[in-house]
């Protein structure tokens, strides 16, 4: 105890070196071992089997003061692209928002590629808007709002993966939060073609339904009149009683006030049937 200073000094560069040996690793970040600027091996790599908690996660050695930790992300982190300007194949001018999941797998290329997560996002966002307009410029508005928006996404997921695969990265996934028209002129001309194409639609199912309304009455009335002529055929005499008996009744028949005004002479043909069969 007869120099505390040189007892501090010497606990205190303990220290130093034990921090500069001893790495707690924590689940979620994995690392990559750099020597003199050269990666030399990697810490907790990600792997897509592992369960939380028998991963290489905790306390580890490394040389002190040579080796340095680089930490990297293992979950899945994100990307969000800048509104962009899409021309859809109906010349319609859309704003879109879209945005990709992506983690990464191989920290060593990442490094070597990027050196840094950041990076990775910022090589990212430029392939991200360049995939999405280009693939909702072989399409149609109507596609974003049918199942066929699913494969839209599927083909920039894949077009994208190929370039994160550069970095290390794996693509999640892809989504698109929003894409509006633009507001003013563009969007009232846009509604207003929409209006007039479903109103085209309504007129074409209108007169192919009017079509085949007047087929059937046709068919129904041509085969009603076959049936009444077919059992009338048998009896021409009850059929000419039949058909005067109608006329009688429609003849006959009270007007408004209930009331009927019909002068004929009693040898009228039109009231043979009252006169009985001869």
């Amino acid at each position: 105890m007869r120099h505390p200073v040189a007892i501090a000094l010497a606990v205190l560069a303990l220290l130093i070196v034990l921090g500069s040996t001893i790495t707690i690793v924590p689940e979620t970040r994995q690392g990559v071992i750099v020597r003199f600027g050269d990666p030399k091996y990697i810490i907790n790599r990600y792997r897509a089997d592992e369960t939380f908690g028998k991963t290489g996660a905790g306390v580890i050695l490394r040389v002190p003061f040579v080796d340095q930790v680089v930490w990297i992300d293992k979950r899945v982190l994100s990307v969000e692209m800048e509104r962009q300007q899409v021309l859809s194949t109906d010349q319609l001018r859309l704003q879109v928002d879209a945005f990709a999941r992506y983690r990464i797998v191989d920290p060593l290329r990442m490094y070597i590629a990027a050196g840094s997560e950041e990076r990775v996002s910022d090589a990212l966002r430029p392939i991200l808007g360049s995939a999405l307009r280009n693939e909702l410029g072989k399409r149609p508005f109507a596609a974003l709002l049918s199942p066929e928006r699913g494969q839209v996404m599927d083909n920039i997921e894949a077009g994208l993966n190929r370039v994160a695969r550069q970095y290390g990265a794996q693509i999640v996934d892809v989504r698109i939060k929003r894409a509006d028209l633009p507001d003013g002129t563009p969007l009232e001309s846009a509604f207003n073609r929409m209006r007039t194409a479903r109103s085209q639609e309504a007129l074409t199912i209108r007169a192919q339904g009017a079509k085949q309304a007047q087929i059937i009455r046709a068919e129904a009335d041509a085969n009603a009149a076959r049936i009444y002529a077919g059992s009338f055929g048998k009896d021409p005499a009850f059929y000419d009683f039949y058909r005067g008996m109608q006329s009688y009744r429609y003849t006959f028949s009270p007007d408004r006030s209930g009331q009927t005004n019909i002068i004929l002479s009693p040898d009228n043909e039109f009231l043979r049937q009252f006169q009985g069969r001869r």
